[in-house]
């Protein structure tokens, strides 16, 4: 049991940097290595849950500095979206659904690499936060669908962290009442979650000491590179588990 509680605290501490220094990289991490020491449905629970304790922590310092009509876009999109992703969680498997996801990341992101521009939209802000909501739900990852439309609209660093970790105190609410409401949740979980406290506020703080130090340049690179380990780690990882 101690070894879990180390991989855990590692797992919380990498993430929480990521998500506080870029904007994302907490459930993006976390969530497929949660997968290897929890249950699929515990594994997401106790991400959503810690993700909402980075987000309020993090509100009070950036909540004045986003867009906030882009960000009602979001919600509006993702209310839907996280209605849609529970069928999923519940009752599908959700092997094909995370192979599907990690070969489109990978293809998007490529594309992203070789100078791709996506126009930002209101019908593509709704969109996109629609896709968000139900893998949120489905599967624990609101980011990637987030990441790639703002590298491809080629948003500032600002906004492009701090529109993130807002958007996310919402979406992770409503995704965590509607799993408890349909499936209940379990002393494991809120153990784990209270456990790993002190990693995420560490990770937080390296996170925003990090953020200041680097260049819009070095933080679109470290964006791409977290797509690819993402759609990488759900392609190999199910192919993996499947053969």
């Amino acid at each position: 049991m101690e070894e879990v509680w180390i991989f855990l605290f590692l797992i919380v501490l990498i993430s929480s940097f990521l998500q506080t220094s870029t904007g994302y990289g907490f459930s993006v991490v976390s969530t497929p290595f949660l997968f290897l020491i929890y249950p699929v449905q515990t594994a997401i629970q106790i991400s959503i849950i810690l993700s909402l304790c980075l987000s309020i922590f993090m509100i009070f310092k950036i909540g004045k500095e986003i867009d906030k009509a882009l960000l009602v876009r979001l919600i509006k999109g993702s209310s839907v979206g996280t209605l849609l992703g529970i069928p999923i969680y519940l009752y599908l498997d959700v092997t094909m659904l995370k192979i599907i996801v990690g070969i489109l990341i990978l293809a998007f992101t490529v594309l992203l690499i070789l100078k791709l521009t996506i126009r930002q939209t209101k019908k593509r802000d709704i969109l996109t936060g629609g896709i968000s909501g139900l893998l949120t739900t489905s599967m624990g990852i609101p980011g990637p669908p987030l990441l790639l439309y703002f590298s491809g609209s080629a948003m500032d660093k600002e906004s492009f962290r701090n529109i993130p970790l807002v958007y996310n105190l919402f979406v992770y609410f409503i995704s965590l009442l509607l799993q408890i409401i349909f499936s209940g949740t379990s002393s494991v979980v809120w153990t784990s979650s209270l456990i790993s406290i002190p990693a995420l506020f560490l990770g937080i703080l390296l996170g925003q000491f990090f953020f200041k130090k680097i260049s819009q340049s070095t933080f679109r690179l470290i964006s791409y590179l977290i797509l690819l380990f993402t759609g990488g780690y759900l392609i190999i990882m199910n192919f993996f588990y499947v053969t």
